[in-house]
C-alpha cells in the first residue's frame, strides 16, 4: 500500500486527437501543429481610447499547446485599425478584418469600430478603482483591512466605491487630494514612492496606472454622475494550457463584458493568482510559466469576477503510451479521457476479495460474511460486482447510511432550541423520506417550506435548530448548493462571484420566517408570517429576494421559502443536482470532484467538469433516485480500481486513477467490530444491538466514537467528520477496552476452538472474518509457528485476532 504525494489538480479542456504519442529513436514525443488559436474571437472597440490586445496559441496532435503571441504576423484588411505588435487601437468607425498568421495557419477575426473620434472621460468606478485595486491599495493587507491601515481605510476590494470616494476626497479634505499640485498629493506621492508609504512603491510614475490616476486629477477628482455601466462577466484567455516543461510560457489575456454591451481589454487591471505555484507562477503581466508537473488553475479577479483556466505542466517531451482501451461505461470514458490528457494510465482492476468488501462498507457500512466471500470469489458469473451492488442496495443498511449523512447535513442534534423529543422525530421524518425512496427534490421542498409545530410537523425543526436568518441561509447555501457564502456578509467575496448584494438578497428568502409558542412548552410553532425583510448593511436598503446567481422571482404574496425551494431544486438552477452528485461520489471515493464537497468557488475547481455536468444530469434523469447514481458509480471500472499504483499515477490523489485508501469512519468502524467480534452495543434512545450508524443525535456518543471522529453536528460543514488517523486512535485499539473487551466477550475465537477446527483453519476463518480474505502462506506459517511455541492455544489464536483488528489492513477502506 504505497504512500499518496499530493497532486492538485483541475479540470482541463483541450484537443486530444489520439491515446499513444509517436517516440523518435531519442525516446522524445513526436507532434504536429494542428491548429493556431487566436483569443478574443471578435474585436470590439467603442473609443478613441480603447484598445484590444490579442493572444495566441498553437495547437499539437498531442494536445501540447505553445504561446506563439509575440511571433505572430497580424494584418488588417483597411485603415480603420493601428496595430503595434499584438496591441490594436481605433482609427475610424466600421467593420473589417483581422489576420493572423503563423507558419502555415490563418485566421481571421472579425472586427468593429464605434466612436473612435470620441475620447472617453476618466471614470472614478470604471478607471481609478481599478487601479487601486490591482495594485493592492484596498487589500486586506492594506488599506481594505477592518480597521484600515496608517489611518486611511478603503472598502475591501472595492465593495463600496461611494464610501471610498468620501474617504478619499472628504474625510480629511486636503490631504490625500490637491488638485492644485495634482502630482505631488499625497495619493500620487505615495503609490509612487516619493513620501514613506508603508505598502512601498506600487505605481511608476511613467505607467499607464499613473496617467489614469494624474488625468483624474487634473480633471477635478469628481465621482460618476448617474448610472455607471456594471462588469457582467469577465473572459479569461486562452482558455487552457498543456505546457510541455519547465520555463514555458503563455501570455494571459482578460476582457470584460460590461452592462452597456461594449466589452474591454483589462489585462493591466486585472489581478492573477494561481492555485499551486509548485506547478506554475503568474506574474502581475499575466505571463504564466510552467514549474513542475502537474495541474493547476490560474485566476484572474477584476471588479466582483473571478474567473479561471486550467493549465498542466509536463516534463519536457515525456514520452507516453495510453493502455486503456475505450470503456462503454459514461464515468470510466470522461476519467479516461481526462487521464490521457494528464498522461496517466490508471491501475487495474481489484481483486474480487478487495471489492466485495470495499463496496460493503461503503454502500451498507458491514463486511461480509467469510461465505459470502468465498461464494462471490469463486462465482464465475461475468455479471456478479452488479449483481452484488443490486444485493446491497435493496438492504436497509444503504437507508441508515445515507439517514445518517442527511443527519449530519441538516445538524439533527438536541440543542437548548430543540428538545430531545423534537431531534428523535426530526430524525424519524428523515428516516421515513429515505426508506420510502421519496426523491430528494421533494424532500427539500417540504423542508424548506415547512409549517407548523416541531412535534407535529417535525421537518420545521430545521428553522427551529438555527433562528438566525443569515446562518439560514449561509447552511442552505452551503448544504444545497455546496456554497460558502459567509465572506460576502461583509464584504464581495475575493475568490468568487458572490457580492453583499447577492448575500443579502438570498437571505431575505428567510426574513419572513415566524416562531411562536405552542402548548407543550417543548414545542414551538414555525410559520410564514408574511412581513419582514433584510437590510443590505452599507446601502441600508431592504432587498428583494433574489436567486443566487439567478434572478429576482415574484414572492408578493407567497411563501418566500416555497419560491426557493422550487428554484433550488429544479432544472434552472445549475448547482444542486451536481452538488449532490457530488456529495455521493465523495463517499465512494474518499474526496469529491470539487474538494471539499461544500466548498464549490472559482477558485476552487473541479477536477474533472465533464464529468461532474454529467453526474449532474443522470441524477436529474433518474428523479433524484440516488439508487441509481450510486449503482452508476460502484460499478464503473473507476471506482473498481486498485489501491496499487504505477508508474504514471503513483502521485496522483485527485483524478481517480486508482482507488485511495480510506479510514473507515467512526460509526461504522465500531459496527464493523461489534459485527465481525459477534457483540452488541448500546446507545442512548435505541434498544441493545442497535448500530451506531443509527444513533439519532448528534450529541449521543462515548469515547470510541468522539476519538474516530463521529460529527457532533455543530455545523453543516463536512469537515466535521474526520477520518484522518491519529495517535489517539491507535492507543485506543491498541490498549482501549473497545477491541480486547469485545473480543473476550463475544467468544468468536473460543467456539472455533471448541469446535476442533485446527489452528491453521481458525487463522484462514479470522482472515476471512476480518480482511475478507485467507492468509497468505508465509504469513500462516509464521502465525502457526507462533501458536506452536505457546501453552494456551487460544490466548495465541485471541492475539491473532486482536492483532488483525489492529491492523491498518482492517481499519482502511482499499
Amino acid at each position: 500500500m504505497s504512500k499518496l504525494l499530493l497532486l492538485s489538480v483541475s479540470a482541463l479542456v483541450i484537443f486530444l486527437n489520439s491515446a499513444a504519442f509517436a517516440i523518435n529513436e531519442d525516446g522524445n514525443a513526436v507532434r504536429s501543429p494542428v491548429k493556431l488559436l487566436v483569443y478574443p474571437e471578435q474585436i470590439n472597440l467603442s473609443s478613441k481610447n480603447d484598445r484590444q490586445h490579442i493572444v495566441a496559441q498553437l495547437l499539437f496532435d498531442d494536445g501540447v499547446t505553445k504561446d506563439v503571441t509575440g511571433e505572430v504576423e497580424v494584418s488588417v484588411e483597411s485603415r480603420l485599425l493601428s496595430i503595434d505588435g499584438t496591441r490594436l487601437q481605433a482609427k475610424a468607425d466600421g467593420e473589417t478584418k483581422l489576420t493572423v498568421s503563423f507558419e502555415g495557419f490563418s485566421i481571421e477575426l472579425p472586427v468593429r469600430i464605434s466612436g473612435a473620434d470620441k475620447e472617453l472621460p476618466v471614470s472614478f468606478r470604471k478607471d481609478v478603482m481599478p487601479v487601486l485595486s490591482r495594485s493592492g491599495c484596498n487589500a486586506g493587507s492594506c488599506h481594505g483591512a477592518a480597521r484600515g491601515q496608517d489611518g486611511f481605510q478603503l472598502s475591501l476590494y472595492g465593495f463600496d466605491p461611494n464610501g471610498d470616494y468620501h474617504r478619499l476626497i472628504h474625510e480629511m479634505p486636503g490631504r490625500r487630494i490637491d488638485l492644485s499640485m495634482p502630482e505631488e498629493c499625497l495619493l500620487v506621492s505615495k503609490a509612487t514612492g516619493n513620501v514613506a508609504h508603508s505598502g512601498g512603491a506600487l505605481i511608476k510614475p511613467d505607467s499607464e496606472h499613473y496617467q489614469t490616476i494624474l488625468k483624474w486629477l487634473k480633471a477635478g477628482a469628481t465621482n460618476d454622475k448617474g448610472p455607471v455601466a456594471t462588469v457582467d462577466r469577465v473572459e479569461l484567455f486562452p482558455k487552457s494550457g498543456l505546457i510541455n516543461g519547465s520555463g514555458e510560457q503563455q501570455q494571459l489575456m482578460v476582457r470584460a463584458i460590461y452592462s452597456d454591451g461594449t466589452d474591454r481589454d483589462v489585462t493591466s487591471l486585472a489581478h492573477f493568482m494561481t492555485n499551486n505555484d509548485n506547478v506554475t507562477t503568474v506574474d502581475k503581466a499575466g505571463v504564466v510559466t510552467g514549474k513542475n508537473r502537474g495541474e493547476a488553475f490560474v485566476m484572474a479577479r477584476f471588479d466582483t469576477h473571478t474567473v479561471g483556466v486550467d493549465f498542466v505542466v509536463l516534463p519536457k517531451d515525456l514520452p507516453f503510451t495510453w493502455t486503456e482501451s475505450e470503456e462503454p461505461h459514461y464515468i470510466d470514458r470522461l476519467i479516461n479521457r481526462k487521464l490521457k490528457k494528464i498522461r496517466i494510465n490508471p491501475s487495474d482492476i481489484c481483486t474480487d476479495a478487495e471489492f466485495i468488501r470495499r463496496v460493503s462498507l461503503d454502500i451498507c457500512g458491514i463486511v461480509p460474511t467469510a461465505e459470502k466471500v468465498q461464494a462471490f470469489v469463486a462465482d464465475p458469473s461475468p455479471n456478479k460486482r452488479a449483481d452484488f451492488v443490486d444485493q446491497l442496495l435493496a438492504r436497509k443498511e444503504f437507508v441508515d447510511i445515507w439517514v445518517m449523512k442527511w443527519s449530519e447535513l441538516l445538524q439533527i442534534r438536541s440543542t437548548i432550541q430543540v428538545s430531545y423529543k423534537a431531534t428523535l422525530l426530526y430524525y424519524t421524518w428523515l428516516q421515513q423520506q429515505i426508506s420510502n425512496n421519496v426523491p430528494v427534490d421533494e424532500m427539500i421542498q417540504q423542508l424548506l417550506a415547512s409549517e407548523g409545530g416541531t412535534f407535529t410537523n417535525a421537518a420545521t425543526n430545521f428553522y427551529q435548530n438555527e433562528p438566525d436568518k443569515l446562518k439560514i441561509a449561509e447552511n442552505v447555501a452551503q448544504v444545497f448548493l455546496g456554497m460558502r457564502i459567509q465572506c460576502a456578509q461583509c464584504h464581495n467575496h475575493p475568490f468568487d462571484r458572490w457580492t453583499m448584494d447577492d448575500y443579502y438578497s438570498f437571505a431575505a428568502f428567510f426574513s419572513q420566517v415566524g416562531r411562536k409558542r405552542a402548548p407543550d412548552p417543548r414545542e414551538r410553532i414555525v410559520f410564514d408570517q408574511g412581513r419582514g425583510e433584510t437590510k443590505h448593511p452599507v446601502a441600508g436598503k431592504d432587498m428583494a429576494p433574489k436567486f443566487l446567481g439567478g434572478a429576482s422571482p415574484k414572492t408578493k404574496g407567497l411563501d418566500r421559502r416555497a419560491v426557493l425551494g422550487k428554484w433550488i431544486t429544479s432544472p434552472e438552477n445549475p448547482y444542486f443536482a451536481k452538488n449532490l452528485a457530488n456529495v455521493v461520489w465523495a463517499h465512494f471515493f474518499g474526496r469529491g470532484i470539487v474538494h471539499e464537497v461544500d466548498d464549490v468557488r472559482v477558485s476552487n475547481p473541479a477536477v474533472n467538469q465533464p464529468l461532474l455536468d454529467e453526474l449532474g444530469n443522470k441524477f436529474t434523469d433518474y428523479k433524484y433516485d440516488f439508487k441509481r447514481l450510486v449503482r452508476d458509480i460502484c460499478t464503473s471500472k473507476t471506482y473498481q480500481r486498485s489501491t496499487q499504483t504505477n508508474e504514471t499515477n503513483e502521485s496522483d490523489e485527485s483524478n481517480f486513477s486508482h482507488a485511495n485508501l480510506r479510514r473507515i469512519r467512526a460509526e461504522i468502524l465500531l459496527d464493523v467490530i461489534s459485527e465481525i467480534t459477534e457483540t452488541k452495543n448500546k446507545f442512548k434512545g435505541l434498544p441493545i444491538g442497535s448500530s451506531a450508524v443509527q444513533i439519532a443525535d448528534g450529541n449521543t456518543s462515548n469515547y470510541f466514537l468522539s476519538t474516530f471522529g463521529r460529527a457532533k453536528r455543530e455545523t453543516v460543514c463536512s469537515c466535521e467528520v474526520k477520518t484522518e488517523p491519529n495517535l489517539s486512535q491507535a492507543l485506543h485499539l491498541l490498549n482501549g477496552d473497545t477491541v480486547n473487551a469485545k473480543i473476550k466477550q463475544g467468544r468468536v475465537v473460543a467456539r472455533m476452538v471448541e469446535s476442533e477446527m485446527s489452528v491453521p483453519e481458525i487463522i484462514d476463518a479470522l482472515y476471512l472474518r476480518c480482511l475478507c480474505r485467507k492468509a497468505t502462506d508465509a504469513e500462516r506459517q509464521q502465525l502457526v509457528e507462533e501458536i506452536d511455541r505457546q501453552e494456551n492455544k487460544q490466548t495465541g489464536l485471541e492475539d491473532v485476532f486482536w492483532a488483525l483488528l489492529n491492523s491498518r489492513e482492517f481499519v482502511f477502506n482499499h
